[in-house]
């Protein structure tokens, strides 16, 4: 490291500090290199070196979109090409 260095606190949840000392450390380093690699990506790049996005699903959206996935390549479960033939089904 070059020139002088500061120390910082940053608060964080403690499991989630537990989990990111475990990930890191099996990538030979610990939270002040993983922190000083993300700052010195982010200032190349001139943003967050990621995209960080809310599109995620829950896990519970996530497997029904599975599950969903999973009917629609059954070819044993019946298909519809309008409302009216599912409807008329429905009634049965």
């Amino acid at each position: 490291m070059t020139g002088t260095t500061t120390n910082i606190s940053i608060r964080m949840d403690t499991k989630l500090k537990a989990q990111a000392e475990a990930l890191f450390g099996e990538l030979g380093m610990n939270l002040t290199t993983a922190f000083n690699i993300f700052v010195r990506q982010s200032l190349r790049e001139g943003r967050i070196p990621f995209e960080i996005s809310l599109n995620k699903p829950n896990p519970e959206t996530a497997a029904a979109m599975r599950e969903a996935k999973g009917i629609a390549k059954d070819p044993s479960v019946k298909g519809y090409q309008d409302l009216d033939e599912l409807f008329a089904d429905l009634k049965e």
